[in-house]
Parts: C-alpha cells; sequence; structure tokens
C-alpha cells in the first residue's frame, strides 16, 4: 500500500496527528552562511556560469567548510576509565553540526554534475537539516520525507533553506520509500540510503578514516562508532581498509559497534552470530528522546556493517538511555565536549568492553557525531 502523504505548510493548522515531543537533534555550527562559502555559493547557484566553474566552486566550498574536524585526545576520560590514549573524533564542526554534511554535501555535488534540479530524501531530523543546507548552496531543490509523527527541533533549518517538506505516514522506513518512489517517478536525485548512491555515500564517510590516518600516521587499534542504518561505520571502515591495501597503515582497526538496547538489527544480529541482519518487529520499537538517532528496525546498510565488525575481529554492544546519558554528561563534566547523548554509544561498546576484558596499551578512536541543544 502507498503511504498516506500530506504537504506541510509553515504556520498553517489542522495536523491530523499529534506530534510526537522533539528528539535530542544535534545543533548547526553555522548561525549563518560564512562569507568565503557565500562567495562560492553565489558561483554554484549562478546558472548563467559554466556547468564545470559552478562544479568547481562547490567542490571548493566543500573542501573549506566541510570534514577535517577535530581529533583530540580525552585524557579526563582517560583518568576516569582507565583507558589510555583515547581519542574522539568530533563531527559536530561541520556545517550542521553532524557527520551527515559529509554524505549531504558529496550528493549535492554528485547532483549538480548530473544536471539534476532536485534531490529528495528522508529524515528524522540531522540529515535533513544537512541536506537542505548543501542542496541549497549548491542551487538545488530539496524535498524532504519526514514521518508525520516527528516533530523534529530542525524542521525550521531545513524550511530556512528553502526544503519543502512531505509528511508520511507509518515510520521512518515508509518515508523512505516514498522519497525513493517520488526520486523514480520524477526523475529526481535520490539521496535515500540503500539506494544507488551507497557507493558515493560510503566513500564520503570513507574520509573520516583518511582524516584519523592523516592525524596519527596510523590506523588505531580500534575505532568505535554509532549505527543505526550501518553506512557511516561500513564507510569508515572500507576508508581503512583503501588504505591498508596501499601499504599506508599497518594494520587494520577493530570496528566497534554500538547501538540502542535492543532495537537495532546489526547489534542484535551480531550479538546473536546470525550471518545477516534481520528486520526486528516494528510493534517492539520505542523511540525515547535519547534513542531516536539510533532505533530502527531495519538498518538498511546493516550487512555492511555486520561485516565490517566481523571481519576487523570487532565487537557490538547496546546501550541504554541511562548509559548513553551519562556518557553524555561526563564527556561534558569531565573534558568539557557537549555531544548528542546517542552519538556515545560507540564509546559506551568500547568502554563496555574495556572494563570487562581491559585492553592493551594502544590508541582507540570513538567517532562523535554532533551537538546537542
Amino acid at each position: 500500500m502507498q503511504p498516506d502523504t500530506k504537504q506541510l505548510r509553515q504556520g498553517t493548522d489542522g495536523e491530523t496527528a499529534s506530534p510526537r515531543p522533539d528528539f535530542e537533534q544535534a545543533e548547526a555550527a553555522w548561525t549563518s552562511v560564512p562569507a568565503e562559502a557565500a562567495a562560492l555559493q553565489r558561483i554554484a547557484t549562478d546558472t548563467h556560469y559554466p556547468l564545470l566553474e559552478r562544479v568547481a566552486a562547490f567542490e571548493d566550498l566543500i573542501d573549506a567548510e566541510v570534514g577535517d574536524t577535530d581529533l583530540t585526545r580525552v585524557r579526563n576520560i582517560e583518568r576516569e576509565t582507565n583507558l589510555r590514549q583515547l581519542y574522539v573524533k568530533f563531527e559536530g564542526g561541520n556545517p550542521s553540526g553532524t557527520q551527515k554534511d559529509r554524505i549531504a554535501f558529496a550528493q549535492a555535488k554528485d547532483a549538480l554534475r548530473r544536471g539534476f534540479e532536485c534531490m529528495t530524501l528522508a529524515t528524522c531530523g540531522n540529515y535533513g537539516a544537512a541536506t537542505a543546507l548543501a542542496a541549497s548552496l549548491a542551487g538545488i531543490r530539496c524535498i524532504v520525507y519526514i514521518p508525520e509523527e516527528y516533530a523534529a527541533k530542525r524542521l525550521p533549518e531545513m524550511t530556512r533553506y528553502s526544503a519543502e517538506v512531505v509528511r508520511v505516514s507509518g515510520g521512518y522506513e515508509a518515508a523512505v520509500q516514498a522519497s525513493s518512489d517520488a526520486a523514480n517517478r520524477n526523475e529526481w536525485y535520490d539521496a535515500n540510503p540503500g539506494g544507488n548512491n551507497t557507493a558515493l555515500q560510503l566513500e564520503a564517510y570513507g574520509e573520516i578514516a583518511r582524516e584519523i590516518y592523516d592525524d596519527m600516521r596510523d590506523a588505531p587499534a580500534a575505532v568505535a562508532v554509532p549505527v543505526s542504518n550501518g553506512t557511516l561505520l561500513a564507510g569508515i571502515y572500507r576508508g581503512f581498509l583503501s588504505l591498508y591495501r596501499r601499504d599506508k597503515t599497518s594494520r587494520m582497526p577493530h570496528m566497534v559497534a554500538g547501538s540502542t538496547y535492543k532495537q537495532n538489527p546489526i547489534i542484535a544480529a551480531f550479538l546473536s552470530g546470525a550471518d545477516q541482519c534481520a528486520d526486528l518487529d516494528p510493534a517492539t520499537i520505542r523511540e525515547t528522546e535519547i534513542n531516536e538517532p539510533l532505533v530502527n528496525w531495519h538498518s538498511i546498510d546493516g550487512d555492511l556493517a555486520l561485516t565490517a565488525v566481523r571481519d576487523s575481529g570487532g565487537w557490538a554492544d547496546y546501550a541504554s538511555d541511562r548509559a548513553l546519558s551519562g556518557y553524555s554528561r561526563l564527556l561534558r563534566d569531565a573534558q568539557g565536549l557537549s555531544v548528542l547523548p546517542a552519538s556515545t554509544a560507540g564509546l559506551h561498546a568500547l568502554l563496555t568492553w574495556h572494563a570487562k576484558r581491559p585492553l592493551p596499551g594502544d590508541r582507540y578512536v570513538a567517532i562523535l557525531t554532533g551537538r546537542r541543544v
């Protein structure tokens, strides 16, 4: 059955479903477009320029503003957890405040280069904000599909960057399907996970591995990543695999996955020893303001992430909302870092393992994916 959709009009009443309370979302690093980026935006969006010049301007904008995020040794957390040489890769420095900018800007550039006039995606918040921003800077129309039961705080950002929002009944997976179907019908660029652009998304996230290598000059012993669909972890793994195959690193890091308690297929598959991710019963899924970025009954790139964890000799674990909030507070109080609680799921899995089976002296990296509002 085709999901029910309705256009969201700013400033109108009459929603048919009561929106859930706002979930915790990241906060944009940009309050306005910086002058240098605005100058490049004027070229990228101006159809009077040759396409090659527009794409080159957008590439320069990406190089200046996206990625190269901070890798910081968190000595105070080391003292609290008794794990030395612990580093965090903080993705909150990206323009919209999360790692989602990496795939949003990469796909906006691809859409611009290939002559698409519109791109579409489904989101519950952060990815929509990132793609709306990227599309506006590339001069591309953006249509965002959002589950109608969500009332995300980042919706004003999407509309500020001229994104058009469509509400969809049936949850996130239904929104992805509705967005992809619309892309096929209308010849829009499909920026959803699991589609034809998966390789591009993995490559964009692979830049995180290359940035870690640039700072460390080798691979760390382990990289801990929060997982929902699994695209982020799979992309980082492939980035390190490329480095290793080219003899840039002496080893592959163990990939460590963390997610919300009993509500993610990747963790469920790893802990049960299953060869592939199996869908969970949607009726058992319970979103909270803490776990929403992680909870999933169908992890679209889950098998890629599961394979990465297994092939690297890594591990995976669940985290309760209480544990995620606790690590967020620890990072804030001990280290002065303000992060989304959900983004600490990988760190939790790493340190839980260390508490039970002390890890050897080496270097360890946890990916943190955004700011707390």
